[in-house]
């Protein structure tokens, strides 16, 4: 139980480091929080025009959630137990003890969760994203898209059922962070990359 309680706040903790915030500290860009979408992720970086900048938070953001995912599952937690985990390092990003609960909005963290645990539906997702981007040029519509066959591609890919709900969840908290996106994009003022 000890190890437990350990290894999800230690899941949370490693979430809830910011690499968008991290990585313009770094690079003496302006907080991320303070401009565009005020997001720390990595398309808001990405707006700075610093474009190895905006790939090193992507990565960091990915890769934390991948790591933690994939050490969980590494050292024999079961199914409960790692999605146990999963939510921890996504709750972690989306609202970090580190900046006054105020984080990301989860997406790449959450692929680095299915990288970690179905290779095949992150890479699905991924294809879905670059598709619905490349046609429409929105990243939040690309991103809520994409989240919403998450758990239908798990369903037919016959993830255990602890894996499912965790799918279904991460889903539902991703489209809970984009409410925002959702109705500038009903209103047609959401930011685009169109240009």
């Amino acid at each position: 139980m000890i190890n437990q309680i350990f290894l999800i706040s230690s899941a949370y903790l490693i979430g809830s480091l910011s690499f968008g915030i991290i990585v313009s500290k770094f690079f003496n860009l302006s907080d991320p929080r303070t401009i565009g979408s005020k997001n720390p992720g990595a398309t808001n970086v990405l707006r700075t025009g610093n474009k190895l900048a905006a790939i090193l938070t992507l990565l960091g953001d990915i890769l934390k959630a991948t790591a933690v995912v994939k050490i969980a599952i590494l050292i024999g937690l079961n199914d409960l137990e790692t999605m146990q985990v999963c939510l921890a390092v996504l709750i972690g990003h989306t609202y970090p003890i580190y900046y006054k609960f105020k984080g990301g909005k989860g997406v790449a963290t959450a692929l680095g969760i299915l990288l970690a645990t179905n290779w095949i539906l992150a890479l699905s997702t991924i294809f879905i994203w670059v598709i619905i981007f490349s046609i429409w040029r929105y990243s939040s519509l690309a991103a809520i898209i994409a989240s919403l066959f998450v758990p239908i591609i798990s369903y037919f890919l016959n993830d255990t059922s602890y894996i499912l709900l965790t799918n279904i969840l991460i889903t539902a908290l991703i489209l809970f962070n984009h409410h925002e996106n959702i109705k500038n994009l009903i209103k047609g003022v959401e930011p685009s990359f169109k240009n």
